[in-house]
């Protein structure tokens, strides 16, 4: 028999027990952790949020708490009552280790089925496991303490914000489609048949328009969402620091966001000096072939193409430049891995990699032979190698517009060695603002250039007029805020003149027409005092799950997807009634077959996610599947397919109006 709570209040949590506390009586409530009978003695530990307490039930002073105990197992949910006393025995592992509660009465509030996976910090589950059951790994030390570090992070990014001036406004989760770089998750709109809200990839134009109200300055923890391919650090909705500001400079966007990150690390308790370096986009790149450096180890890339003269490069098939590195200690690698490496590279799209080994006997090269012994010692000299390393040059196999390709790919090698051979230092954060950037972007697949960001990034005031002549010279007055690595957050001072607005429209080919359609709301605020404004957005899930030390952002989020996009717990996506479609948003799932009834005339939707298999089984040897029966008379529909799970039929007798669905 479970009991009631009734009026029973909580005295203590488990794991803030403290000495200060021995003596007096207490009630605590949480779950049972771990079960030990010795017989007249009967210990429980009670687990709740803040940690864990033994509890202890004597079997000769209170037998019918013992007995009740002895009914008890793993998970249950109990409320104990009694008095905290030093323990005999202490247990260091804990925080509470000194004490203990001896039980006077224990209440059972609920039972539990046996977990499919242990309550433990260190637990062998898959992912897809503990997703499913998120509301037990949600109780597990680790994803407890994550969220609660995520708390103290953005708490402390509110705290911040409100001390320097800005107010939190909330902006649409409902609004139009507008182009921003992925696909937008669409919401059709039940009043208005055929038209559709999105759900904000950000909330760009409604912080600028917040500007253009007077605001000043704005902030906003704010949900966004993109439907595009997922991998460890993304997810389909995600949580941003989004931030704007009016009469900005660049310096000052940074110090508002520095102070913001300086107070974030310490809530996890890491010293983050600011004010935060700076890089030029282009010198990241050439350093590091990377737009999101990792400065925690050094292994910098250097152009090497003139230690590989004409003939050399003719007889490899070089055409663009060639970049090198070298990689301490790498001379010890064997010939196998070195295969390894160069399958790595051309896996990145080089076209070969070339090694000179500095090892202690004497400097050996893959490429010797071609560009000769000079220039395999200039090659080592130019990337400052020493006995015992090993040097790695790349050239792409084709060219980027715009970019240096051999410089991208070395740079993933630099990545992939620094990890390999022990140089990243795992201790150190290092922060780094990267400016300078691009304003276009090549797009091999459309053919011209694109923004690299959004179309409504500033321009250095100096390219402005490259913008007709040399898009691809045009740096924006966009930066990106880089932490070991990975890319925190991406903003820009923006464009507010109308003017050069519509060059920018120009040069990226829009015509009015296409303009009104994507942005008209936002383009007639333009013309009413826009004034000079700027901001940012932070990926509050990469800086929660940095500082948590953990490599994948599910395990900072409550409720995470996977990477197919799938809430396993809620099972989400999932199919919706076609009758709702139909009748509530006059929409109807592609390749529907709309069917009729020969015998009673009663119309059929059919819908089968294997249709053509399905139609090909008809036309064949039938196969596998169900028959597609009316829903109303029962008889067979002989021009419907058979039905091949996932399906779904909605029928509708044109008599009654009556609806009967059938799905699985």
């Amino acid at each position: 028999m479970l009991d009631f709570q009734g009026n029973l209040k909580r005295r203590h949590y488990c794991g803030a027990i403290r000495e200060s506390d021995e003596g007096r009586p207490t009630t605590i409530m949480g779950w049972v952790h771990r079960r030990r009978d010795l017989g007249n003695l009967l210990f429980l530990d009670v687990r709740d949020r803040t940690g864990i307490v033994q509890v202890v039930f004597n079997k000769e002073t209170q037998p019918e708490a013992h007995a009740k105990a002895e009914q008890v197992r793993s998970e249950f949910v109990v409320a104990v009552e009694g008095r905290i006393l030093k323990r005999e025995k202490a247990n260091p592992d804990i925080a509470t280790g000194e004490l203990e509660v001896v039980a006077s009465k224990l209440h059972i509030l609920n039972t539990a089925k046996t977990p499919p996976f242990p309550i433990e910090d260190e637990i062998n589950a898959a992912e897809e496991t503990r997703l499913r059951y998120r509301y037990l790994d949600l109780r597990r030390p680790k994803p407890l303490a994550n969220l609660v570090l995520r708390h103290k992070i953005v708490l402390e990014m509110r705290k911040v914000m409100d001390e320097m001036g800005f107010i939190e406004v909330e902006t649409p989760m409902l609004t139009r489609s507008t182009p921003e770089g992925a696909r937008d998750y669409l919401v059709p709109s039940r009043v208005h048949h055929g038209q559709f809200y999105a759900l904000p990839q950000s909330p760009q134009i409604f912080k600028q328009i917040l500007m253009i109200g007077g605001l000043d300055r704005y902030y906003q923890i704010v949900k966004c969402f993109r439907d595009e391919d997922l991998r460890a650090d993304r997810q389909p909705e995600f949580t941003q620091l989004d931030v704007e500001m009016s009469f900005p400079r660049q310096e000052d966007i940074f110090g508002v966001i520095e102070n913001v990150m300086v107070r974030a690390c310490a809530a996890a308790e890491i010293e983050a000096p600011a004010p935060f370096p700076q890089m030029l986009y282009n010198d990241a790149i050439r350093k590091y072939g990377s737009d999101k450096p990792d400065l925690r180890f050094g292994m910098e890339l250097h152009e090497v193409t003139d230690c590989f003269p004409a003939e050399a490069r003719q007889k490899l098939q070089i055409e663009g430049n060639v970049f090198a590195l070298a990689a301490p200690s790498g001379a010890s690698y064997s010939r196998k891995q070195l295969d390894e490496l160069t399958e790595k590279a051309k896996a990145l799209g080089a076209r070969s990699a070339y090694f000179v080994k500095l090892a202690a006997e004497g400097t050996t090269s893959t490429v010797e032979k071609l560009i000769g012994t000079e220039n395999v010692q200039k090659l080592a000299e130019t990337c400052g190698a020493k006995t015992g390393d090993l040097v790695v040059a790349v050239s792409a196999k084709e060219q980027i517009k715009g970019a240096e390709a051999a410089a991208l790919i070395a740079g993933q090698l630099r990545l992939q060695l620094g990890e390999a051979l022990g140089q990243i230092d795992k201790s150190q954060w290092k922060f780094l603002w990267l400016t300078g950037i691009p304003l276009f972007e090549w797009s091999e697949s459309e053919k011209t250039w694109v923004s690299a960001q959004h179309p409504f990034t500033g321009i250095v005031d100096e390219d402005v007029e490259k913008l007709e002549t040399a898009p691809w010279e045009v740096r924006s007055k966009g930066y990106d805020l880089v932490l070991n690595g990975y890319e925190l957050g991406s903003g820009s001072i923006r464009i507010h003149r109308q003017d050069v607005q519509e060059r920018v429209f120009k040069a990226l080919g829009l015509t009015q027409e296409q303009l009104r359609k994507r942005f008209g709301f936002f383009l007639d605020a333009l013309t009413y005092g826009t004034p000079p404004h700027g901001g940012i957005a932070l990926g509050v899930d990469r800086i929660a799950m940095l500082l948590a030390g953990e490599k994948s952002i599910r395990e900072v989020i409550a409720f995470a997807k996977t990477t197919a996009a799938v809430d396993l717990m809620a099972e989400s996506p999932s199919f919706v009634s076609q009758i709702q479609l139909y009748e509530e948003l006059g929409l109807v799932l592609r390749g529907t077959l709309i069917l009729e009834c020969p015998n009673c005339q009663a119309i059929h939707w059919v819908w089968t996610e294997k249709l053509d298999r399905a139609l090909r089984n008809v036309e064949g040897t039938g196969g596998a599947g169900v028959p597609c029966n009316c829903l109303f008379c029962g008889n067979r529909i002989p021009s419907a397919p058979l039905l091949i799970a996932p399906y779904s039929v909605a029928a509708q007798d044109p008599r009654s109006k009556e609806w009967r669905e059938k799905s699985e």
